[in-house]
């Protein structure tokens, strides 16, 4: 039986699932390096676990880093989570509105639209522009591609030609020859196929993939997505591509395990010691608005700061890691509002990421959405889909029928409606344009 490898490129590790055509998953493998790695660590990391078998990549969207002619890198990768071209930012949304609408990518400093004005802007040259998933790609295969998924993460694709948009470019500095050159998903490199973003492959990890099931995810950020027909774009939404006719559409957040993870290092003490503390405690009118990389979805305000209100000498630890996993859940519940605001159904709700260890991370979850969570047998939804992807790029599964593989194994309910982890409004976000 072939078993694809499913490779994911994240922000803080790289992690490897071996699948099986029958949809089993197998050994699972991973190398972590913490999320301010630069680019040779993490290549290195993904190519140990690369293995000599088929493989299918996902990776985390909107890297960005500048090399030589000897394809050697130039400038520092950055992330989503850079956010050193707000000003750039402002300026196209103010002055190129439309490209949003146009390309599916939020005008917002993580694009690498952005961020190439940004390096423009200082004078800061290179032969090449590529994100961290092509630089992997290149190294194990020579070839300088990118898929349409991650393509339409960069604020420089045009959704309905799946081509480098030429407004775009010339708003970011850069040619099309200075750009890989843009492939399907399921496209095959002898033993690779090139594969696509993190967030739409899971989607398709966790059988979200039929109109009104969202998918939701916590890993160092999150997200809630779904995936649709054709593409579509509001204000407050991304779209992305997946394979033709699925687009994924939603709103990612900068500030999921981040911030369980600041916590950690700033009262030093270990998470699963903080996340028991929290079991027992209520936030007791204490406010974390988790801004800690600033914010993404649903405002795209990459000025917003972290902020507590409510603190009393009687809060301790659990009051406050608590709160900041409401605060967390509570952004989603906002992004899973700008999706029904945007005329779409969720009527289910599966769910994926390292969060869903911690039973208490899962029921606030499901208490700031409103609605039951369904969770299945894997947590890496992102490398899971990638292998489905892989295997249907080889002919062996059907991509229209993977959902069938995919069963929910638990399912939390959530415990009241509207919950304090879910204030009803947006007033706690500040200087937000209505």
């Amino acid at each position: 039986m072939t078993v694809v490898v499913g490779l994911d490129i994240g922000t803080t590790a790289v992690k490897a699932l071996q699948v099986r055509e029958d949809g089993s998953a197998g050994d699972r493998d991973e190398r972590v390096y913490g999320p301010n790695a630069d680019a040779a660590t993490i290549v290195s990391a993904a190519l140990e676990l690369a293995g000599d078998g088929p493989v299918a990549l996902s990776s985390a969207m909107h890297s960005l880093i500048g090399l030589d002619a000897e394809n050697e890198p130039v400038t520092p990768l950055l992330t989503w989570a850079d956010t050193r071209s707000v000003e750039q930012a402002e300026r196209i949304k103010a002055e190129h509105p439309h490209l949003h609408a146009r390309t599916g990518t939020p005008i917002h400093p993580m694009s690498p639209l952005c961020k190439l004005a940004w390096f423009r802007d200082q004078g800061i040259e290179a032969e090449r522009w590529v994100g961290i998933k092509e630089l992997v790609v290149h190294r194990l295969t020579g070839e300088w591609v990118m898929d349409h998924s991650m393509a339409s993460g960069t604020g420089l694709m045009a959704l309905e030609t799946l081509d480098w948009d030429p407004e775009a470019l010339d708003v970011a500095g850069v040619t099309a020859d200075q750009l890989p050159r843009l492939v399907p998903t399921t496209e095959r490199l002898d033993r690779f196929v090139v594969g696509a973003g993190d967030g739409p492959l899971a989607n398709l990890g966790l059988g979200a993939v039929q109109p009104g099931v969202a998918a939701c995810s916590i890993g160092t950020s999150g997200a809630l997505r779904l995936v649709v027909e054709s593409a579509a774009v509001t204000d407050r939404t991304f779209c992305f591509a997946l394979t033709p006719g699925r687009w994924v559409v939603g709103g990612a957040i900068n500030n999921g395990g981040i911030v369980l993870e600041w916590l950690s290092k700033t009262l030093n003490r270990p998470i699963e010691t903080l996340l028991d503390l929290a079991a027992d405690a209520r936030s007791d009118g204490l406010q974390f608005d988790p801004y800690l990389l600033s914010e993404r979805a649903p405002h795209y305000d990459a000025r917003l700061q972290a902020s507590i209100s409510g603190l009393r000498h009687d809060h301790g630890a659990g009051e406050l890691v608590r709160a900041a996993l409401e605060g967390v859940c509570r952004q989603l519940g906002l992004v899973l509002d700008s999706l029904r605001e945007a005329g779409y159904e969720v009527r289910e709700i599966r769910a994926t990421g390292g969060f869903a260890r911690s039973p208490l991370f899962k029921q606030l979850l499901a208490d700031a959405l409103a609605m039951p969570i369904g969770f299945t047998g894997t947590r890496e939804g992102s490398a899971y889909g990638a292998a489905l992807l892989g295997l249907a790029a080889l002919d062996l599964v059907d991509l229209d029928r993977t959902a069938a593989l995919i069963g929910v194994t638990e399912t939390v309910e959530p415990s009241s409606v509207r919950t304090q982890a879910r204030p009803s409004g947006r007033a706690f976000i500040p200087n937000t344009p209505e």
